[in-house]
């Protein structure tokens, strides 16, 4: 995808919005971005449309393993959601103003609240494969790149976006709370973002893990900054798929890290689904 210059940013949303809801009419209220892993979560939807990205004016197309490359539209817990089969990375070659494109697009649909998935390595000791940490703040290491260079259009948002939180402290909570009672691991902690698409040496690992970071990925931190500046509230799963530890580090392929995931996804899915019940529960009693 080429950034089509006969648009500006503002119009290349609106029209890519514009044919969305041409196919779907509803107006959701939760975005939720499926990262490597948690693909099934879409068959959990009553379905009411299934959009190809190859359909939707100026949306980039999916080329990670696992990404089908489709919106899933529908409704989950009685609420109406817009679910991204798929995302977008800075390793397939993208800016990170096109890698976060569709956020904006949600947002314009009527979303006020992102939940985002992803797969990390584990950094943190007392992390194992397969535990799910809730993310509650970020270190982003992305190349010196941000979604929001050389966006100065005020209808997108502010030229100068807080950041203090950019993660929902009440969601963290709650979704700390569904995991203690479903019986599961789950931990608060810091995503370090790194381009990729190589994983990290042993050296890389020791300084991430000085610095402060838990997990380590490839995502996710584009997403949660464009989502800031647009005031949505948002939620962060990450999976640990592999584990980071300097001194006893093995391999890691792409293949290995989606299995892990797969493993895990039950216990993602029980997360993203309470949430969004809750948030059902919310609207219904307002």
């Amino acid at each position: 995808m080429k950034t089509d210059l006969r648009y500006s940013p503002a119009e290349q949303i609106e029209e890519a919005a514009e044919t969305i809801q041409s196919l779907w009419s509803c107006q959701p209220r939760i975005g939720i971005i499926l990262g490597t892993g948690l693909g099934k979560l879409a068959s959990e939807i009553e379905t009411e449309a299934v959009i190809s990205y190859d359909s939707i004016p100026h949306f980039p197309r999916s080329t990670a393993i696992g990404h089908k490359g489709q919106l899933c539209c529908g409704t989950l817990a009685g609420l109406s959601v817009v679910t991204m089969e798929g995302r977008f990375h800075a390793y397939e070659g993208y800016s990170l103003a096109q890698t976060t494109f569709p956020v904006r697009v949600m947002q314009k649909l009527g979303i006020d609240l992102l939940i985002v998935s992803n797969a990390s390595g584990g950094m943190n000791p007392q992390y194992h494969i397969g535990d799910i940490m809730v993310v509650e703040d970020h270190i982003n290491l992305m190349a010196n790149r941000n979604p929001l260079m050389h966006i100065a259009h005020e209808q997108l948002g502010p030229r100068w976006p807080d950041m203090s939180c950019p993660y929902d402290p009440e969601l963290v909570a709650r979704a700390m709370e569904i995991a203690r009672q479903e019986n599961f691991t789950a931990h608060r902690g810091v995503y370090v973002a790194l381009t990729g698409p190589n994983y990290e040496t042993r050296a890389e690992y020791r300084f991430l893990r000085r610095i402060g970071g838990d997990v380590v990925g490839m995502s996710t931190v584009p997403e949660a900054i464009v989502a800031a500046h647009i005031s949505l509230r948002v939620l962060a799963l990450s999976t640990v798929t592999n584990i980071c530890l300097p001194d006893d580090l093995t391999p890691t392929t792409g293949e290995a890290v989606v299995a892990a995931a797969e493993r895990a996804e039950a216990n993602m899915r029980k997360i993203v689904r309470g949430i969004v019940a809750q948030e059902a529960a919310q609207l219904n009693r307002s």
